[in-house]
């Protein structure tokens, strides 16, 4: 992360991911959704994400667990793991997590399942 300057941004944005299941799915910060099943995205150099929340919903009508986890570079750090979600319903991770350059976050699923996930965040770029 650089050092700010004066110049800059921070936007508020949003992403999401349809039909989440057991192979894992990183986050992208670049204004566009993710690939389901990719799991390379990082945060860029010169960026500061604020993940505000996450919201998972199941869609198929069968009870589901969730992980949710933060890369770091180096190692795997837990935020959610096997959270329950029950059939058609919906659960919200509403604690803020900061990733910087190099971080990942992570989606998953325990099993086979249809979850649709939808994340907000800020960016914070000092590179523009």
């Amino acid at each position: 992360m650089g050092i700010p300057t004066g110049t800059g941004s921070e936007v508020l944005y949003s992403g999401s991911i349809e039909a989440q299941s057991n192979t894992g799915t990183s986050f992208r910060w670049d204004k566009t959704n993710p690939t389901l099943g990719t799991s390379t995205y990082v945060v860029p150099a010169n960026h500061l994400i604020t993940l505000l929340n996450v919201i998972f919903c199941e869609v198929a009508g069968n009870a589901a667990q969730v992980y949710l986890w933060l890369y770091n570079g180096s190692s795997t750090i837990n935020i959610l793991r096997e959270q329950d979600l029950p059939a058609k319903g919906t659960f919200v991770f509403n604690d803020k997590i900061i990733a910087v350059p190099g971080n990942k976050i992570i989606v998953e699923t325990a099993g086979t399942a249809d979850v649709d996930v939808t994340y907000n965040f800020i960016d914070q770029n000092w590179e523009d």
